[in-house]
């Protein structure tokens, strides 16, 4: 699909608008054309029966046509840069619904300055182009199509003399416009650049203090923005060699009216009226054309962000509901079973799992232990679909993961990452994401089995504190237990915990544990954890290395037998000795 194509797209839904916009541009020009003609007819009555009664009716008439042209001008601006903001606030919805369906994936390969200049800056191209350059165009060639014909019925020569320039300026346009695409798209990604190192920064501010970088980050700024300046500049360089290029042959069309003009009037070729309508018309046409070279940059950079974000658009959703997929008419009990199991990343040579073979019964809590790498995140987010694992090798309550859909598969599965990710806002509302109506009881007892209630009431605000931008005003330990608290005020049947209490000591990640078996709700608990102790506590363990299942038991069964998890449990007990 071309570009143009894809402009009438996003013109179709407001068409009528535009239409109406259009319309009245062409009344406009319409109008343009008809008060340069009564002027001529007035300045010719001039020798012959002109009266002051006349010219009185004449003025009157020409400020009523003066009027309705400035107000239909006025509509005409109003619905078509109407339509243009509509389009905008459209784009930048469905851009974030789009990229709310995208997998997790998606976002290691796009950075957050380039997405949000593309939701802003490119963005506001478009609606320009929708707006300014549509409008601009639509008036450019109705001041043509229109006033050409009344400038050569009054004269061909001075007409065709007059115009004579004007394919310079279409050939100036042509060398200039494939210098202005290119460096529009060096000024885009430029401001992607720097945004993404601002965004950077700001996140990571306080290990720049740490590590005192301060004049790296300066540095790398400069740079950034020494790049972004040269790229404007260049950009800022061509445009300011076209425009007065066109402005400049434009300019010529009216010295050779005044001159041939004067002449022909002289050889009684023509009145004086028609003389000085030419020129109306002459200068009418300066504008549009001059305005040439400003609808081409606006259609220059509205290319380039049509691209950008069509990029996002066509970027479909790798994980996605099955045409076949159903919704669960009854709750779920929280089985899981996993059957030659095996995932690799795309990309990767080696396998992250390999021929997993499993049943969790529900309602048991599974602590899932092993050293580093060996792929227990990978498996915790293959169970809620945030990976795209093979069918027929995960199954909750004998359904495969890939039959239920996406919303009833997750709601069925609360989940807490490695990295807790609170909200820039209160405690009550971070606990309550998942269930944005729940009631402040409903939260205090989510924070009590959450063991962060305490806490909470010692804040001078309590619930109401504010954490800051991802939750910087938190320790770790209650930011685990924070995000831990949301997942668990959603009483889903299954909760993974991927290393969630890291930063939690021992005594309280073993007392969270308690709490959830003591709750009086059987839920499968799968535990991704580092302190045996804790998983000590779990109906079963399973013991993972380099993708793969190597042992599973009680704490008791497995420390009373050699393997990796009694050689776990040793480096544990030496690690808390010297600690």
């Amino acid at each position: 699909m071309s570009r143009f194509q894809k402009l009438l797209n996003y013109l179709d839904p407001y068409r009528w608008q535009v239409a109406q916009g259009i319309g009245a541009l062409f009344v406009v020009n319409a109008l343009s054309v008809y008060i340069p003609l009564l002027i001529r007819e007035g300045i010719d009555r001039l020798k012959t029966s002109f009266t002051s009664e006349y010219l009185t009716r004449l003025a009157i008439f020409l400020v009523l046509l003066t009027s309705i042209m400035w107000i239909v001008r006025m509509a005409s601006r109003i619905a078509i840069f109407g339509v243009g903001r509509q389009v905008q606030a459209k784009m930048k919805q469905d851009i974030f619904e789009h990229i709310l369906s995208l997998e997790p994936g998606y976002f290691v390969t796009m950075t957050v300055g380039d997405l949000v200049n593309r939701f802003t800056s490119d963005v506001e191209n478009i609606m320009r182009l929708v707006g300014f350059a549509v409008l601009s165009t639509a008036n450019i060639v109705f001041a043509y199509a229109l006033t050409l014909p009344a400038m050569l019925s009054i004269n061909v020569k001075l007409t065709l003399m007059a115009l004579a320039v004007y394919p310079l300026m279409l050939i100036v346009v042509q060398l200039f416009s494939g210098q202005l695409r290119t460096q529009q798209v060096t000024v885009q990604e430029s401001i992607s650049d720097l945004s993404e190192l601002i965004q950077e920064d700001m996140s990571g501010i306080a290990l720049i203090k740490i590590y005192a970088q301060e004049e790296t980050e300066r540095k790398a700024f400069r740079q950034k923005n020494n790049e972004l300046f040269t790229a404007n500049l260049k950009l800022a360089q061509l445009r300011n060699t076209i425009f007065p290029i066109i402005q400049g042959l434009a300019s010529i069309s009216l010295l050779v009216l005044l001159w041939q003009g004067g002449l022909a009037i002289v050889d009684n070729q023509i009145t004086v009226g028609d003389f000085l309508s030419l020129i109306i018309f002459a200068q009418n046409l300066i504008f549009p054309t001059a305005l040439l070279g400003f609808t081409i940059t606006a259609y220059q950079r509205g290319e380039v962000s049509i691209d950008r974000v069509e990029a996002i658009l066509f970027n479909r959703p790798q994980i996605a509901d099955l045409p076949t997929s159903i919704h669960l008419d009854t709750p779920i009990k929280g089985q899981i079973v996993a059957r030659n199991f095996s995932y690799t990343y795309p990309g990767a040579q080696t396998p992250a799992l390999k021929q997993l073979n499993f049943t969790i019964e529900a309602g048991e809590t599974i602590a899932i232990v092993g050293p580093i790498g060996a792929g227990k995140s990978t498996l915790a987010n293959a169970l809620p679909r945030l990976l795209e694992i093979p069918e027929q090798s995960l199954f909750i309550d004998g359904y495969d993961v890939h039959q239920l859909s996406l919303a009833d598969l997750r709601s069925a599965i609360a989940y807490v990452p490695q990295e807790s990710f609170l909200f820039s806002t209160s405690i009550e509302n971070n606990i309550r994401y998942g269930d944005p109506l729940a009631n402040h009881d409903a939260v205090e007892t989510a924070a009590k089995w959450g063991q962060i209630n305490t806490e909470i009431l010692n804040f001078p605000q309590q619930y109401d504190t504010i954490v800051g931008e991802r939750g910087i005003t938190l320790s770790g330990g209650q930011r685990q237990r924070t995000a831990l608290s949301r997942a668990l005020l959603l009483n889903a049947p299954i909760l993974i915990l991927d290393d969630a209490l890291s930063s939690v000591d021992n005594q309280t990640a073993t007392a969270i544990l308690q709490n959830l078996s003591q709750s009086g709700q059987k839920r499968t608990v799968l535990f991704i954890t580092h302190q045996l102790s804790a998983a000590a506590t779990a109906d079963r363990i399973l013991v993972m290395d380099k993708g793969e299942i190597v042992q599973t038991g009680t704490h008791q069964e497995l420390i009373a037998r050699a393997g990796l998890y009694q050689w776990l449990c040793s480096q544990n007990q030496l690690e808390e000795l010297l600690h």
